[in-house]
């Protein structure tokens, strides 16, 4: 784990405010209030007859998916689109990185385009990093999900939209479930959890997929879903990640079922009032049953429609602590001149 500091100089402004979002690690809690209070403004307004405001006006936001992604990569677009900015989505499976160039070329071609915002989504762990450490000063980066390390835009969604149905996360028992060891939105979720004071955080899973020293980022672990479930406010299951296993980690998707999907009766354990989340796309019959999917308890749509006031925010936010570190570099440089 990197210290603080180095999250707080390659993200934040020197006062503070949000330029890039690349990891929920590291940010003060302050910080990520005021992104769900961003958020909760932008759930209102999406609900009215006229869908837009002019943040992001004469901008233009680049999204650079070198991962496959339907929904991540809409509700990105949308949220642009209802900032006003203009969008440009980079097919990556017939670009120019296909044929041999580098993420590096393709980052300083698409700044003499003169981009204001990349959003980035890639299969290798660092990239938005390696992206918001080589991008011009005033182009600001947010991580739409990189290999196994983070996905901030998504664990700040469902912490939205815990936050509208349950109120302070202080006295909240949260279970992460399933497959933890490949998922980037997990090691989000607990870091936005953690800093956001809840009161426990569970994990669930099989031991084939649980990291190693999952305990050190301040969890509990079961491999149990009786004891796990036991009491919780909070289930959010996970998508089953076949695709990054290199190994078989599982004996079948049927005894995964069996022991690790949320069905009804496991569902019991849970509290009465206990809401499920899923970020999606959802097996149904693998990691979680229809009936509890659709279900009452279920705040599943209502993570989608967060989706798209969460990058709302985050996206106007990054913006205007690139402009303010602009205008504050011009009065500088303004001042030094008349010194002269």
């Amino acid at each position: 784990m990197l210290p603080r500091e180095y999250y707080d100089a390659i993200q934040l402004t020197p006062e503070g405010q949000l330029k890039h979002f690349l990891t929920i690690e590291g940010l003060p809690p302050q910080l990520l209030t005021e992104i769900l209070d961003t958020a909760d403004s932008f759930v209102d307004m999406n609900a009215q007859q006229v869908k837009k405001v002019p943040l992001l006006r004469g901008k233009t936001v680049a999204n650079l998916f070198f991962e496959a992604s339907t929904r991540t990569l809409s509700t990105f677009e949308l949220a642009a689109k209802r900032l006003s900015a203009d969008v440009l989505n980079l097919n990556i499976s017939t670009s120019s990185t296909s044929k041999g160039e580098t993420l590096k070329d393709t980052l300083m071609t698409l700044q003499a385009m003169h981009c204001d915002m990349f959003v980035v989504r890639h299969s290798a762990s660092g990239a938005a990093h390696f992206i918001a450490q080589h991008v011009t000063p005033d182009v600001a980066v947010i991580n739409a999900g990189d290999g196994r390390h983070a996905h901030p835009t998504q664990a700040m969604l469902d912490m939205l939209t815990i936050r509208q149905h349950k109120g302070d996360f202080k006295n909240l028992k949260v279970a992460i479930v399933g497959d933890i060891l490949h998922s980037r939105v997990a090691r989000s979720e607990i870091h936005a959890l953690r800093i956001l004071g809840a009161n426990e955080i569970r994990v669930i899973a099989p031991a084939t997929l649980l990291p190693k020293h999952i305990e050190s980022l301040g969890v509990k672990v079961f491999t149990e879903m009786s004891r796990g479930l036991r009491d919780v406010d909070v289930v959010i299951m996970l998508r089953l990640q076949r695709e990054r296993m290199q190994t078989a980690l599982l004996p079948s998707e049927s005894e995964f079922y069996s022991l690790y999907g949320l069905t009804e009766n496991k569902l019991a354990y849970a509290k009465p009032d206990a809401i499920v989340m899923h970020p999606g796309p959802i097996n149904r019959g693998v990691e979680i049953e229809s009936r509890v999917a659709d279900g009452p308890r279920s705040v599943i749509l209502n993570q989608v429609t967060n989706g798209i006031a969460v990058r709302m925010a985050v996206m106007s936010m990054a913006m205007s602590g690139q402009l303010n570190t602009q205008s504050s570099s011009f009065t500088e440089s303004s001042a030094r001149t008349e010194s002269l």
